[in-house]
């Protein structure tokens, strides 16, 4: 579980990340319970790393199921737990499409809190693992809208996640796709300089590069990769490390236009770059990638528009929603009574 991102700007960029700052951020409470509450279930454990494990149980009271994240000793302390359990509960109010926060709860025994969340099923990594073959363009449509959409609510709470990748989505047993794991996320209050976060081979170009200010449209990058992953199977990008990785976003992408994005050509990973790369890799390749066999122009459109090196220029959640492509999408059924903006039947995801 981890993630890195926060909304990117040049002159009209910079403007509007620091108009969607502007709100302050609101003092907000956190819902404190024991765990007493809680019967652990066998086989309990839905995720364990550096950070701690996460568990599935059950609310004694309700019968509900539930996810309880415990941080070990590299996960940070009890004020981790209330950071991320406030960033979750503010990018989950009205946003069916981000796990629900439960609150904290803590062991009367030890004093230890947990995080507690609504269980949202197996990771979307796990499903496409489990997927015999490429997914059709309208399903990817599907999940896409589902995934913008919960972007676009979450951003509009002033929440970058910073860590969007295939194992931090979930697909639920109602069919429907929320990001989880906050543990990483920043709010759009909290002034740069913003550190390097996230998962290596969904991390935007400005993360990688080291740009100090950079905004939501890193989350915008990480959900183009996603998208390149349910059509594929796996991730655009493919680097061991920042410098390779940002080598596998050149041999597909081709430099970035130094009248685009000057920006770039100031960084040190630009002026190491050897001459022969800078004028072999001029054009780019991305719809080799994803030829029209398997992506319409519209489609492709939403994606290139997603991954696209400048952040100025990259498509916010809430542009992408609005594009043509998904003007082809079946009504979708969204959970818990939300309404959006109506769409034509929503296309079964995976």
């Amino acid at each position: 579980m981890a993630a890195a991102c926060v909304e990117a700007a040049p002159a009209a960029g910079v403007a509007r990340r620091h108009a969607a700052a502007q709100p302050g951020r609101k003092r907000m409470r956190v819902a404190m319970g024991t765990t007493e509450d809680y019967d652990y279930e066998d086989a309990c454990r839905l995720g364990e790393g550096a950070f701690g494990a996460v568990i599935r149980a059950r609310h004694r009271g309700t019968g509900r199921a539930v996810a309880m994240k415990f941080l070990g000793e590299d996960g940070g302390g009890p004020a981790e737990l209330l950071r991320e359990s406030i960033l979750l509960e503010a990018a989950s109010k009205g946003n069916p499409f981000v796990v629900a926060s439960r609150g904290l709860a803590r062991d009367p025994a030890t004093a230890d809190l947990c995080l507690v969340m609504d269980c949202g099923g197996a990771t979307l990594h796990a499903a496409l693992r489990h997927q015999p073959s490429p997914l059709p363009e309208s399903t990817v449509r599907a999940a896409m809208w589902e995934l913008l959409t919960g972007a676009k609510r979450m951003h509009a709470a002033h929440i970058v996640h910073r860590d969007i990748k295939p194992h931090n989505i979930l697909l639920g047993d109602d069919r429907v796709l929320r990001f989880c794991d906050f543990g990483l996320a920043v709010h759009m209050s909290e002034p740069p300089p913003y550190g390097q976060a996230g998962t290596l081979w969904y991390m935007a170009p400005e993360v990688l590069l080291g740009m100090p200010d950079y905004d939501a449209l890193v989350d915008a990058w990480s959900l183009g990769c996603v998208m390149g992953e349910l059509i594929n199977g796996e991730a655009p990008f493919q680097g061991e490390d920042e410098e390779d990785q940002l080598s596998a976003i050149v041999g597909v992408l081709g430099v970035p236009d130094g009248a685009a994005w000057p920006w770039f050509w100031s960084t040190q990973f630009a002026a190491e770059m050897p001459e022969m790369d800078k004028k072999r890799c001029k054009t780019s390749v991305l719809r080799c990638k994803y030829p029209e066999t398997r992506l319409s122009e519209e489609g492709f459109e939403v994606l290139s528009g997603l991954l696209t090196w400048n952040p100025d220029k990259r498509l916010t959640a809430a542009a992408a929603l609005k594009h043509p492509w998904f003007l082809k999408m079946d009504e979708p059924v969204l959970p818990r009574n939300q309404v959006v903006a109506p769409l034509p039947k929503r296309q079964r995801l995976l």
